[in-house]
């Protein structure tokens, strides 16, 4: 069993502590970092997080939302085996050729350790102010993503369509992974069609077996259902510490291969010291 640790990018007040996190991490035995994205997040907002009984993150506005790519990179430049995970990168907002071109640039100078998490988005407030529009974000995603395999396949790129039109150009460098890892997250609408489509792995925001299982099912289906082995596809879910060991084991005999540890630098606490609790007592023990 693969264990990560996010977020590595929220609530960092310097680089010297994330690399710090990142470095103790790695050294307990942590197989990834992990990032969550969000360009702003609103004082307040009417939409709701689909994650949380209140609809709410639980995030204040204040708090540092390093961006992702560029937490990872800082990560990169200071460790020699964690691989890099953005959990999730929100597609639809983004411009495509750029994140595309970000992500092989990423996967080339971390010698092939990025997993590209995408998602399609929840915040309405946050596409307004990207001055993207809310609606059909799940087909500006379909679209996005394949254009962006596009982009990554070396090929000179066609790719027209109701919001693209990308004609005869190359963007080097290209991905060093072949293939180069595409996780989808989400549970809700096509999310289990997309990564049946366009993943090489799911990221399950969920964090036990019994919230999983039937999630897993529709999984299975969406992928049978386009000619896709499941077996090829990766699932990543959520844990937190103070759920214990046991928890990891009935993930993992759910069909889990990865569980990202939810472990936010906090002043209360030292988290450098929870590392390495939870490499002496979980990860050397799984």
């Amino acid at each position: 069993m693969k264990i990560g640790i996010i977020p590595v990018n929220v609530g960092y007040a310097s680089a010297g502590q994330l690399v710090a996190v990142a470095q103790a991490a790695e050294a307990a035995g942590f197989e990834s970092a992990w990032t969550f994205e969000h360009v702003m997040v609103p004082a307040e907002y009417d939409s709701r997080y689909p994650y949380s009984g209140s609809g709410k993150m639980g995030i204040p506005p204040e708090t540092n939302f390093i961006d992702p790519l560029i937490a990872l990179a800082t990560v990169a430049a200071h460790t020699q085996r964690l691989r890099l995970g953005t959990g999730v990168n929100i597609l639809p907002q983004s411009n495509p050729l750029l994140l595309a071109k970000q992500a092989a640039s990423l996967d080339l100078v971390s010698d092939g350790r990025l997993m590209l998490g995408l998602g399609i988005g929840w915040l309405a407030e946050e596409f307004r102010a990207m001055g993207v529009p809310f609606e059909h974000r799940g087909a500006r995603f379909d679209d996005y993503i394949a254009a962006m395999q596009k982009v990554w396949s070396g090929e000179l790129v066609e790719h027209r369509s109701r919001f693209l039109d990308w004609s005869g150009f190359k963007s080097h460098p290209l991905p060093v992974q072949k293939p180069f890892p595409v996780i989808i997250g989400g549970s809700k609408g096509k999310a289990f069609e997309r990564v049946a489509r366009y993943g090489t792995g799911w990221y399950a925001p969920c964090e036990s077996a019994e919230e999983l299982a039937p999630l897993l099912a529709a999984l299975k289906d969406a992928c049978a259902a386009v000619g896709r082995d499941f077996a090829e596809i990766e699932i990543t879910a959520m844990w937190r510490p103070a759920l214990g060991i046991e928890r990891i084991r009935a993930l993992r005999e759910t069909g889990v291969h990865r569980v990202v540890a939810r472990m936010p630098p906090d002043p209360r606490h030292d988290l450098l010291a929870e590392i390495a609790r939870v490499g002496d007592e979980v990860i050397a023990r799984l």
